[in-house]
């Protein structure tokens, strides 16, 4: 059975902002790189208690590093469930579920 994945909507407002940045530069690279974050996922969602504990941003959040963008989530019975994804230099503390 394949991990399930479910992108709150803040992770998907974080991958189109990251797409439509790529993309001022490199419209084809844009399209790889949201490709190869979600096939990342897709992985990472098989085992999602791999993933670094970050419970200093809310309880049960967890992160994967991809790039120079970090991951996070909370692992699900079934997956995990994508709450953002942000450039590592972001300030991580205000993020929000």
């Amino acid at each position: 059975m394949t991990a399930r994945v479910v992108f709150r909507r803040a992770a998907v407002a974080d991958l189109d902002a990251i797409a439509a940045y790529i993309a001022r530069d490199n419209p084809a690279r844009a399209l790889t790189f949201i490709t190869e974050i979600e096939t990342a996922i897709g992985v990472w969602a098989e085992t999602p208690m791999a993933g670094r504990d970050r419970s200093e941003i809310a309880e049960g959040v967890r992160s994967f590093p991809f790039g120079n963008y970090i991951v996070f989530y909370r692992p699900r019975p079934d997956g995990m469930s994508v709450l953002h994804v942000v450039h590592g230099r972001r300030d991580i503390q205000q993020l929000t579920d």
